[in-house]
Order: C-alpha cells, then sequence, then structure tokens
C-alpha cells in the first residue's frame, strides 16, 4: 500500500474560498473544513466590550482536513503556501500527518481506494 497523509491547514476563514477553488484547480476536491477557535503569535486582539477594552486572545480560524496520496502532497503544500501567505501573524499553520489506512464505509474500499 502506497503512502497515505492527512493535511490540516488551519488559517483565516476569509481565505476557504480562494484556497478551495485553487485546490481545485490542482484536482483536489474532497475536504473536511470546521470552525476553530485559536491563539498563536498574534496573541489575540483588543476590542471594545460594554464599554471596556478586553483582550480576545482565542480567534476564529478554520481547519481544512484533506486525507491525500502521498503523490499529492507537495502539490497541496505549495497551494496552501502560496495562497494563504499574507505575511502577517494569523497566517496559519500546514500539519502533515501519516495515515495508516483509509475505508469508505458505503464500499467497503481500503487504502487509497477509498480516497
Amino acid at each position: 500500500m502506497n503512502k497515505i497523509c492527512k493535511v490540516e491547514i488551519i488559517t483565516r476563514s476569509e481565505k476557504l474560498n480562494i484556497l478551495k477553488d485553487s485546490l481545485a484547480q490542482k484536482g483536489i476536491k474532497g475536504m473536511t473544513v470546521s470552525n476553530v477557535m485559536g491563539a498563536g503569535n498574534q496573541k489575540g486582539k483588543t476590542e471594545i466590550y460594554r464599554g471596556n477594552e478586553t483582550t480576545i486572545d482565542l480567534l476564529p480560524k478554520i481547519r481544512i482536513e484533506i486525507i491525500t496520496k502521498e503523490s499529492l502532497l507537495q502539490a497541496i503544500i505549495e497551494v496552501a503556501k502560496t495562497t494563504l501567505k499574507t505575511g502577517s501573524a494569523g497566517d496559519g499553520k500546514i500539519i502533515i500527518l501519516p495515515v495508516s489506512n483509509v475505508i469508505r464505509i458505503r464500499t467497503g474500499q481500503e487504502g487509497e481506494d477509498a480516497i
């Protein structure tokens, strides 16, 4: 069985559509998207809430999860890096994890056939 990877991309929610379109041009259409909250180097932001200045240290982000063949991994990384980079804190992270197996429930297919 060839290697299968899970790519997790955590980034700004306003970047989702451009990332989705860029990945689709490379033939990558399957993904799962979740709303998440997080903080990193940007250390949150200051807002006025009920007349008081408050630091919001968990900011809204999205997490995109893609299960892919290792052969498409570098293309996904390059698309994400070029599409999501603004040069500011909060651009996000790309996390690559090994996957031991994938099973499609409907058909019982396993491995790359299930992707």
